[in-house]
């Protein structure tokens, strides 16, 4: 019985010393507090409540990382570990996650905290501040243009999401972004030009259909468009 409870006391302590926090400073509150780039597309935001640390991450909410020790934290719906350092010469911290390579050495990632006034292009999107989304986009596709996150087929998704919405305006931003990034793309011009035919600007479809015509010269919904438009007018 004595050496149960004994296990039963050191599993408690065991647990207790890894998910409790650290007596965190109001300084450090205050500079580690914000949102840190996770990709090209994405944060990790970083807050603080009665003292005790939790993370947003790809729409989970509340994340409570776990304390293990030595200001390392391990996050299980990340499956890393985290710490809070500031880089020689720098004033503002990074979140740096430590793997071990093939050789078994440790490598160092970090992602940096972004300013306050800086968003992710996912976000300028989800506010619906169109120009800096589409800027934003572009610049993730200069560096690289297969991203995942520059898909033409999920810019559409979305774009055809608001218009069975009736959200027709904010599915015409949506395509003006595959448009910027897919300038060759017959498929973007008509998903844009369709947009503005339901937000009642037929001329502006017009505009379109005859641009998805020019890349494609089969595009049956150009050509009949076109063709009736002609017809009436």
């Amino acid at each position: 019985m004595k050496t149960r409870f004994l296990l039963i006391s050191i599993l408690f302590t065991l647990i207790v010393s890894c998910t409790k926090s650290t007596n965190y400073t109001p300084e450090f509150i205050k500079e580690t507090t914000g949102r840190y780039l996770f990709n090209a597309n994405e944060a990790i935001e970083v807050y603080f409540i009665n003292n005790e640390l939790f993370l947003k991450w790809r729409g989970a909410e509340k994340i409570e990382p776990m304390y293990l020790g030595e200001d390392i934290y391990f996050i299980k719906e990340m499956n890393k570990k985290i710490k809070f350092i500031k880089p020689i010469n720098s004033q503002t911290y990074v979140i740096s996650e430590a793997q071990e390579d093939d050789a078994l050495k440790t490598a160092l990632i970090s992602y940096k905290k972004l300013p306050d006034s800086v968003k992710v292009p996912s976000a300028y999107l989800k506010n619906r501040e169109y120009n800096k989304a589409r800027e934003g986009f572009l610049a993730i596709q200069k560096e690289d243009s297969t991203s995942v996150f520059i898909k033409e087929k999920t810019f559409n998704r979305l774009g055809y999401k608001k218009m069975g919405d009736n959200n027709y305006k904010d599915a015409i931003e949506v395509f003006k972004i595959n448009v910027a990034l897919y300038p060759k793309s017959d498929n973007v011009y008509d998903s844009l030009a369709n947009a503005y035919l339901k937000n009642g600007d037929s001329l502006q479809a017009l505009e379109n259909y005859k641009k998805a015509l020019q890349y494609n010269t089969g595009n049956k919904k150009a050509i009949r468009f076109i063709a009736a438009y002609n017809k009436n007018n």
